[in-house]
């Protein structure tokens, strides 16, 4: 199943992350007998562009003129777990659901939008509470300043049909292009993140945050072994 994901960042979110990246350059240059240095720097940008201007080979392959995103999973958001009346209990499980995987690549050059490319694999569950075969779970995808606020969010629906006697299914998403404008070509890659999560209730983000995870056969393996009853 696959998706397309433009991301278009309004005037004031450009100017935005058009000021931190003059802060970081700013940080980080303008030390005293740099003049050549840039002279430098701008020749050898200049060789590679034009070694750019090649045919295009896929995306993923092609070079960067810095690091890539980071694409995450938002902690509290990485599961979907609904119960039942809101009671926490393995047998009061309706539906469930994980983030089991991500991978992405990512492109540009000079001062061009990144192009990015996500595939996210979810586990996806059916417990003994759940009413139907069918169930249509929520996510998203946002893209942030790195560690700042958040420029664009977008939500998709993922419907799921549990084969008979089937509680458990894996489904990929493949997210085909993510775009990323840039202010100019010192905005790189690194200032950004893509993050990813499902669309969960507090309690569901709460229930994430504090680690909670059922293991329903723990202890019975070893007490049917061994005849014991394992102490408290």
């Amino acid at each position: 199943m696959r998706r397309n994901l433009s991301v278009a960042l309004s005037a004031l979110m450009a100017l935005s992350i058009a000021a931190t990246a003059t802060t970081v350059h700013a940080q980080q240059g303008g030390r005293p007998g740099q003049g050549q240095g840039d002279d430098d720097q701008a020749a050898k940008k200049k060789k590679r562009d034009d070694e750019w201007n090649q045919p295009k080979a896929p995306l993923a392959q092609l070079r960067n003129a810095g690091p890539c995103p980071y694409v995450k999973v938002l902690y509290d958001a990485s599961r979907y777990v609904e119960f039942k009346d809101g009671k926490e209990s393995a047998a009061q499980a309706l539906y469930t659901g994980e983030v089991q995987g991500l991978s992405s690549g990512c492109a540009y050059k000079s001062n061009d939008p990144i192009k990015m490319q996500v595939q996210i694999l979810f586990e996806l569950g059916k417990g003994p509470q759940a009413t139907g075969d069918q169930k249509t779970y929520r996510y998203w995808v946002a893209v942030t300043e790195r560690n700042k606020s958040v420029l664009a969010k977008e939500y998709f629906d993922l419907p799921v049909k549990f084969a008979p006697g089937q509680d458990r299914v894996y489904v990929t998403q493949n997210l085909k292009t993510i775009t990323i404008p840039r202010a100019d070509e010192k905005v790189s890659g690194g200032n950004f993140e893509v993050l990813v999560g499902f669309d969960v209730t507090p309690e569901m983000a709460a229930f994430n945050r504090d680690g909670k995870r059922f293991r329903v056969n723990a202890g019975q393996t070893q007490q049917a072994q061994t005849g014991n009853t394992p102490k408290p």
